[in-house]
């Protein structure tokens, strides 16, 4: 009698290893999703020790999730308490615990409804790490062989490294693309050094070459400026004088093209001091309210009772200034305003300056043009005045940008860095 009960123990546990081999090997985690794996887990596990349920949970900081169970249920995202319960025992000790009657052995710590025999076997990391648990339940009474226990081991830990391996792709997925952020940022970066390095040779190249040519054409140029000034002096007749005229005026714009050429091309050295900007603005004004193309045009100047101040050349930030209001001024016809604001921004610890007109709209496609060299919407424009204004913002380490629309006009803004005393 006593061998053949030995030999049906042995046909069982034959069994078990075939049947716990088949399951196993059945088991694949090529699809990539871990619940679906972890649920072929629980399922294997529930059949082969014959028990009600079997669940997995991850466990962190004494509370617990429900990853996968062998019992179809709704999602449950949320976290659990481990403390007092039979799951916080196995994930505490790290060891594993059976409980054969929950209501007779409370003093592991409690179990959920309508459990009456326990399973807990620790999720261990290759590393020895605790990070969750697999636990099976029974609504009966019953005890858990050794050779139940060690096939819960070995599913435990076929669930723990198929659980680490899943975080630790996680880390390196979120590692790679933070990585290919910042290498995109940087690869960004480089280009825009790169397209500055390249802008400031080609304009230490233009310097070079346009002083040589201004220089060639000052001198015969200032010869015809004191010929034709000569002749405007003589009785001429009236076509003679048109015609003298309009020759000054063309001598005179082409001084001009030549001095705003050799200020753009020239390096931007900057005198610097400390700027009041609201008391700048208001010397500008001064002097713009009394130019021909501002008379009979209102420029409205917004400002807080709190003092601004920069630091900058102020000539330099006067000529900026200059620049935008009186291209506004040209924008508008008599009797419209021209605004200007001036803000502070603390968080980005800067000044805007902000001017805005009324007027015809400018075309989306223009806008990027603007500021280019020798691009001019004026029949009469040299192309240099926004492109050299947009050059000493950038020197003072500041932002030019330009909006335009039919609604609320254009709106052009500087941004510059606060002096902070």
């Amino acid at each position: 009698m006593a061998n053949n009960k030995l030999d049906s123990l042995n046909n069982n546990s034959w069994k078990y290893q075939q049947r716990t081999l088949e399951i196993l090997s059945s088991l694949s985690h090529r699809t990539g999703d871990l619940k679906v794996y972890l649920k072929e887990i629980a399922k294997g596990v529930s059949e082969l020790i014959s028990v009600d349920s079997s669940a997995i949970t991850i466990c962190q900081q004494g509370f617990g999730q429900l990853l996968a169970s062998n019992i179809e249920h709704h999602e449950d995202k949320r976290t659990h308490s481990l403390h007092g319960q039979l799951t916080g025992t196995v994930v505490n000790t790290g060891q594993s615990l059976v409980v054969e009657d929950t209501e007779n052995c409370t003093e592991y710590g409690e179990a959920p409804p309508g459990c009456r025999a326990y399973l807990g076997i620790p999720l261990r990391t290759p590393q020895g790490e605790v990070i969750g648990t697999i636990c099976s339940f029974h609504q009966k009474p019953r005890n858990f062989s050794t050779l139940e226990i060690e096939i819960v081991e070995l599913f435990a830990e076929r669930a723990a490294t198929a659980i680490d391996n899943h975080y630790l792709y996680q880390q390196q997925r979120q590692f790679n693309q933070f990585l290919e952020k910042e290498v995109n940022l940087k690869t960004e970066e480089l280009q825009a050094t790169q397209t500055k390095l390249i802008e400031r040779e080609n304009l230490a190249a233009i310097g070079e070459f346009a002083a040589s040519i201004v220089h060639e054409i000052r001198n015969p140029l200032s010869t015809i400026n004191l010929v034709l000034e000569y002749f405007s002096k003589s009785d001429l007749s009236e076509q003679l004088r048109k015609r003298l005229n309009l020759a000054l005026d063309e001598a005179k714009r082409l001084e001009k093209l030549l001095k705003e050429i050799l200020l753009y091309a020239k390096p931007q050295i900057l005198d610097i001091s400390e700027i009041n900007i609201n008391k700048c603005i208001q010397k500008v004004l001064e002097l713009q309210r009394n130019l021909p193309d501002t008379i009979n045009k209102s420029i409205e100047f917004e400002y807080g009772n709190v003092e601004v101040s920069i630091q900058g050349d102020e000539d330099k930030i006067k000529q900026v200034l200059i620049n935008i209001i009186q291209n506004a001024c040209e924008a508008v016809v008599s009797g419209e305003k021209v605004k200007l604001q001036v803000n502070i921004n603390p968080r980005l610890q800067e000044v805007c300056i902000q001017v805005r007109n009324g007027g015809e709209p400018i075309p989306p496609h223009i806008l990027p043009l603007l500021t280019q060299p020798f691009f001019s919407t004026k029949s009469s424009g040299t192309g240099l005045g926004l492109a050299i204004t947009k050059r000493i913002i950038e020197a003072h380490n500041g932002e030019l940008s330009i909006e335009s629309n039919a609604e609320e006009g254009t709106l052009v803004t500087v941004r510059l860095p606060l002096f902070l005393a």
